[in-house]
């Protein structure tokens, strides 16, 4: 891919065949790899030239990530898990960012917020996932198959809030999917295998 450009609060789903690069692009763009030629930025800064803990920083302050396999502990309860990042942030967690994950988890159709989550279905899993991931409002969002795990109907309907809270909080967001209705719901969509630059996803 010789360069891909992004405009702010743009909603793009990546398609591909699996094993096409769909998650190692969304790990480039997160930061946690750093490619072996080339550069990645987020507007003037360049990811890809920061060391290790200023690449942890920027994600804390930027990123929400929704992971394939959730990445969720599942000793801690809802409430802790949607609150980790703040957590890792200043070590402490006051009530203001609790009433937030709280008026986020009850949008997700989640209430009791101290059930851990271990013992939780994989929508519930899900839900989590993406709680954590949007409760800080981050600037960019990235979801790795958010839908994958799921039947249709609850696929449509987390697909459906991962976009909303996106379009909320005014986030750029990239989503890797083989998901047909959730690529639907993105303005514009990549096929990594193929393409050089985005098409609107009615095309």
């Amino acid at each position: 891919m010789p360069e891909l450009t992004v405009p702010a609060g743009t909603h793009i789903g990546l398609r591909g065949p699996s094993g096409s690069g769909k998650t190692s692009l969304l790990h480039l763009i997160a930061g946690l790899i750093v490619p072996g030629t080339g550069t990645v930025a987020w507007g003037e800064t360049v990811l890809s030239a920061l060391p290790a803990g200023a690449r942890d920083r920027w994600r804390l302050a930027t990123l929400g990530f929704v992971f394939q396999d959730f990445h969720l502990i599942p000793e801690l309860d809802i409430l802790a898990n949607i609150t980790l990042p703040a957590t890792f942030s200043s070590w402490r967690v006051g009530r203001e960012e609790r009433e937030q994950a709280a008026a986020v988890a009850a949008r997700m159709g989640l209430t009791d917020l101290r059930r851990r989550t271990g013992v939780l279905s994989r929508g519930e899993q899900q839900r989590v996932a993406i709680a954590r991931a949007v409760c800080r409002r981050p600037a960019l969002i990235l979801a790795d198959e958010p839908t994958a795990s799921l039947d249709a109907a609850h696929a449509d309907e987390v697909g459906a809030l991962l976009v909303d809270a996106a379009r909320e909080a005014g986030a750029t967001l990239i989503c890797a999917t083989h998901d047909a209705a959730l690529l639907a719901r993105m303005e514009r969509r990549l096929d990594i295998a193929t393409a050089t630059q985005l098409w609107d996803a009615a095309a």
